[in-house]
């Protein structure tokens, strides 16, 4: 196995930028695979994870523009994948729910980015993948609270 490094100069910032550059390019090609885009997969995913929830809601569960949210839905409404009625409480918003074939369109795609994580994270054994995933998360999570903190 060759680890020639990129350059022992080489700082930890710009190897994330590198390394994510390659991984979404990894990750859209998936996703196109399936059928979807990332955006699909945020929605979808929002609505497996924590149910039902408003236009609004799922935007700040995906972390998206509310625009992009709307035009995220209307893709994946077209497609059945989930469905929008008037929330009973308040008749100016919508209700999204995931529909069984938005479930199974959400398994498509988790069938596909664990291929991309698996090609992405090929040269190292699982428990370096476990360590990676921990410090990833340690980080992006303390810069959350960060932003967070800073809004």
């Amino acid at each position: 196995m060759d680890e020639t490094p990129v350059s022992l100069t080489a700082k930890p910032s710009w190897l994330l930028t590198q390394l994510a550059v390659y991984a979404h390019r990894l990750a859209t090609d998936g996703f196109g695979a399936a059928g979807a885009r990332g955006y699909h997969y945020r929605i979808l995913a929002a609505l497996n994870e924590f149910g039902p929830a408003s236009q609004a809601e799922l935007g700040r569960r995906s972390r998206m523009d509310r625009s992009d949210v709307v035009a995220a839905i209307n893709e994946l409404a077209e497609r059945d994948f989930l469905e929008r009625a008037p929330d009973p409480g308040d008749r100016r918003r919508n209700i999204v729910t995931l529909t069984k074939a938005g479930g199974r369109q959400l398994r498509r795609i988790e069938r596909a980015l664990e291929k991309v994580q698996d090609e992405v994270l090929e040269p190292l054994p699982a428990t370096d993948r476990e360590t990676l995933v921990r410090l990833l998360t340690r980080l992006l999570v303390h810069h959350q609270r960060g932003a967070a903190s800073a809004d």
